[in-house]
């Protein structure tokens, strides 16, 4: 019997990585008959829409969807009678209760960026309602390590990220230099992470990374640090210029992407140009769920660099880790670790002496590994037979 169900999590058409893994997957599901619907917690309001195929039912008033998981699911319901009827959920789980949890079958694909796993977090798997989905190996082990349950799929990758040359932008073919207003002699660190705090932590290490690069900058003057995010902290994050002030960084040493094209969103195309463009990426963090732009970037050929901590390891084919200590984050009662800034420094040296080119490992890695055809195919079309 096929499936109609409310996915709760960013819309289809936000370019964040809940969007576009809401996209993937949902298209996939629709595809195989399947009638899922998107309750989006972010990216439409006030209005039922389609995109490319995907109902969207806008957010509610609630800034997790609280107050529309149970009028959603009946209403989608009632409109497919003849269909198995649950709700999916690709997000942090702690932020619900509405006590409909209690009676509708859900299946939640949810990151765990911290060790152990938060109470709320483990309270809300546990319900009997719920059948978990890890989106990491880290994330399994650490439900394991608690008694709960759970299957494992990994977010997986479009083939739009792979070593691009050149990118139509309006009438004209660009380089992923040229987009970036970098010239071909400079060596390109490359930062793409969102710049937002949550309960006052910045769990990108946004503070850590920059003053890492201009600790290795100084030794190195054709280098340059290129940042594809949001610039003055609109979303909660660091106002970056005043950062950038505070380590020192001169005026030619710092690139950011065009903020109001960030904005209006970049299309993929791009963005693998881009990517293709640098020299290596950076993303060093306290802690991911998953964490997606490492991958795009190994999957344009470019070698990065992440801490050795929650999921961020395993999604390393070529590249290095950074070592970091432990940071306990009150809220989730639960620890992150911080890149250790001068484990970053070395880890920038030797990717500069590594010199540049792009690397086939890590292309090959992210293709065996998390190509979103292979993904669906061997892992999503399984377990929703099962269910």
């Amino acid at each position: 019997m096929k499936i109609a169900a409310p996915w709760h999590s960013n819309s289809a058409h936000t370019p964040t990585g809940y969007g576009t893994q809401t996209k993937q997957v949902v298209s996939r599901m629709n595809a195989d008959g399947h009638r899922i619907m998107v309750a989006a917690n972010y990216g439409v309001e006030a209005t039922i829409t389609e995109f490319e195929g995907i109902v969207t039912y806008p957010r509610g008033f609630d800034a997790w969807n609280n107050d529309v998981v149970g009028p959603y699911f009946d209403d989608w319901s009632a409109q497919h009678p003849d269909h198995r009827h649950m709700q999916f959920t690709l997000f942090d789980v702690w932020v619900y209760n509405s006590p409909r949890f209690d009676d509708i079958p859900t299946v939640s694909w949810v990151p765990v960026d911290h060790f152990p796993v938060p109470s709320p977090v483990a309270d809300f798997l546990r319900k009997p309602t719920v059948t978990p989905i890890a989106m990491s190996q880290f994330g399994r082990k650490a439900l394991e390590a608690v008694d709960i349950k759970c299957h494992y799929i990994p977010h997986a990758l479009e083939p739009v990220y792979r070593p691009t040359g050149r990118v139509k932008i309006g009438d004209r073919m660009l380089t992923g230099r040229e987009i970036m207003g970098i010239s071909d002699d400079r060596w390109v660190v490359g930062i793409a992470q969102a710049n937002k705090a949550g309960g006052g932590i910045h769990r990108k290490a946004w503070a850590e990374n920059i003053l890492a690069f201009s600790i290795f900058a100084r030794d190195h003057d054709d280098a340059v640090l290129y940042l594809h995010t949001e610039r003055f902290g609109a979303m909660g994050g660091w106002k970056l210029d005043e950062l950038i002030k505070a380590v020192g960084l001169k005026e030619h040493q710092v690139k950011f992407c065009n903020q109001y094209a960030f904005r209006m969103g970049i299309p993929a195309e791009a963005v693998a140009a881009i990517y293709t463009g640098m020299d290596v990426g950076l993303a060093a963090t306290y802690g991911e769920g998953f964490g997606l732009t490492p991958l795009e970037m190994q999957a344009c050929g470019t070698k990065v660099i992440v801490n050795n901590f929650s999921a961020q390891p395993e999604l390393l084919g070529d590249g290095w880790l950074t070592e970091g200590q432990p940071f306990w984050d009150d809220a989730h009662k639960a620890w992150f670790n911080i890149p250790n800034i001068g484990s970053i420094v070395d880890a920038l040296e030797s990717a500069y002496q590594a010199g540049r080119g792009r690397s086939q490992k890590a292309e090959k890695f992210v293709r065996d590994n998390y190509d979103a055809d292979k993904v669906y195919d061997t892992m999503w079309r399984p377990l929703l037979d099962r269910l």
